[in-house]
């Protein structure tokens, strides 16, 4: 209510002992808030804050506040712009309380007049006192708002703004439809705003984030105070926001921050297994990556090393998030490698080196020269199994399991190859030559019972040969008469 004084009309605020442990900060916090918001409003100039004397001014270019706003419990026309920070209107009466309780004079003054407060009695209630705001005429031509604080420190201020993502320096990574994706500050907690004001710190996120599309959980949670939101009402905004991003500045963290998994080092954001998998997306649709598991790290073979040697980077996932990457596709549509991908190129793109027989070493093609003989000695026709050329080759196709294997029977192309760096112990040469004939022979795989048996049973035909030709072999059993 207004009740008429010598130069003023008084406004009954109807505030007795409320906010009792907002500090100075709060206070000023809502005021940058209104001038932010009523800059993006109006889209005039920046609001200024400043000081003279000791004196602290907080200035916008808008229209200027009237005193009927201090009646708004909810401000209509802010809530039709997504970009403000205020919507509820209760701002502007919550610090002036805040003020006059922390012992701070404040003037508010525009073309439409000039407010002070004061404590009064209410009309009508004498034993009752209330904070009234002081309802002036204008003095000289302002435009837009001042707000002057006397009675604020320099920390007040620097702490107010603090809270809002236009002052804090924060280095913007990506934007979403959702919102940002900002870097966290060098040691200390990751920020969460919302609409560019500050609700949340965290202390092991990887990012900081700015919310600037709300879910109707987290607008129920924006308090009165506006700060010590809780996770769970901005957990599926922050999801959002990191799985709609696609740069490496966002997804190269978040692996890095992925490999950690084993020490028990990952931020919280990577306990998300969408956020997880979507970061591998982004990274593979960035860099040449191959994904991996401690395990085939470890024990990989030689087609780690060949993934390294092509310039792939290998990143340690997982075994849950490893077993979801097989078969997905990155941002572009193409293939995500694991390891077992990876193989599958690698021999697509395979060719053979194959060696020349002339090019040989002396050592070598004495080695080779064995071919014929162990032919002779297993009593084998080899193109009646298929086997129109036995060639020795620098590189090998991987095996199925990952490691290198030293030779192999295409029965296509009908011929057996041999790498060539078996040719540097006999004995090796001729087991690989002597598995090979056997699966050409028999057309068994390696891994089954059937060429198990086959393997064993030319290895002992040749093992009685030996014993015969030596006179070890027992002789034929006597007959009885």
């Amino acid at each position: 209510m207004i009740g008429s004084g010598t130069d003023a009309n008084y406004f009954d605020l109807n505030i007795e002992e409320v906010l009792e442990h907002w500090p100075v900060a709060f206070a000023i916090r809502e005021l940058i808030a209104n001038a932010l918001d009523e800059q993006m409003i109006t889209r005039t100039a920046e609001p200024e804050i400043s000081k003279l004397d000791d004196e602290w001014r907080i200035k916008d270019f808008g229209r200027g506040v009237r005193y009927q706003h201090l009646t708004q419990n909810e401000n209509a026309e802010k809530r039709q712009h997504d970009e403000v920070i205020g919507q509820f209107g209760m701002g502007l009466k919550d610090a002036l309380a805040v003020f006059h309780r922390r012992g701070v004079a404040v003037t508010v003054s525009s073309s439409h007049g000039e407010i002070t407060t004061e404590l009064r009695s209410k009309e009508g209630f004498p034993d009752i006192r209330t904070l009234h705001a002081g309802v002036h005429p204008p003095t000289g031509d302002h435009r837009g708002t001042m707000i002057t604080l006397r009675g604020v420190t320099d920390d007040d201020v620097a702490t107010a703004k603090r809270y809002f993502l236009r002052y804090s320096g924060d280095q913007l990574l990506e934007e979403t439809r959702y919102g940002q994706v900002l870097a966290r500050p060098s040691g200390a907690p990751a920020n969460i705003y919302v609409k560019g004001l500050l609700v949340a710190q965290e202390e092991n996120f990887l990012f900081s984030y700015n919310i600037t599309s709300l879910t109707k959980a987290l607008r129920q949670a924006l308090n009165r105070e506006r700060s010590n939101v809780g996770r769970t009402a901005y957990t599926d905004r922050v999801k959002a926001i990191i799985t709609e991003c696609e740069t490496a500045a966002v997804a190269r963290p978040l692996a890095d921050d992925l490999e950690n998994y084993r020490a028990g080092g990952m931020h919280d954001e990577l306990s998300w297994n969408d956020v997880k998998l979507h970061a591998c997306r982004v990274l593979a649709s960035h860099d040449k990556i191959v994904f991996v598991t401690a395990g085939q790290l470890a024990f990989g073979g030689p087609q780690v090393e060949y993934a390294r040697e092509e310039g792939y980077r290998l990143v340690l996932v997982p075994d849950d998030l490893a077993a979801k990457i097989g078969g997905l596709e990155d941002l572009e549509g193409r293939p995500m490698l694991d390891l077992d991908a990876y193989r599958e190129a690698w021999n697509d793109g395979f060719s053979f080196e194959f060696v020349d027989p002339s090019d040989f070493t002396a050592a070598e093609t004495r080695v080779y020269a064995l071919t014929d003989e162990i032919i002779d000695r297993l009593g084998i026709d080899p193109d009646r199994i298929g086997v129109r050329e036995i060639l020795v080759s620098e590189t090998m196709r991987l095996a199925d399991s990952g490691r290198m294997i030293f030779g192999l029977y295409d029965p296509a192309a009908q011929r057996i190859v041999i790498r060539r760096d078996r040719l540097a112990d006999p004995a090796d040469f001729c087991g690989d030559l002597l598995h090979e004939l056997t699966h050409a022979e028999t057309g068994f795989t390696d891994g089954t019972l059937d060429f198990e048996d086959a393997l064993t049973q030319r290895l002992g035909m040749i093992m009685t040969e030996l014993l015969d030709q030596s006179g070890a072999a027992p002789g034929p059993e006597p007959q009885d008469n």
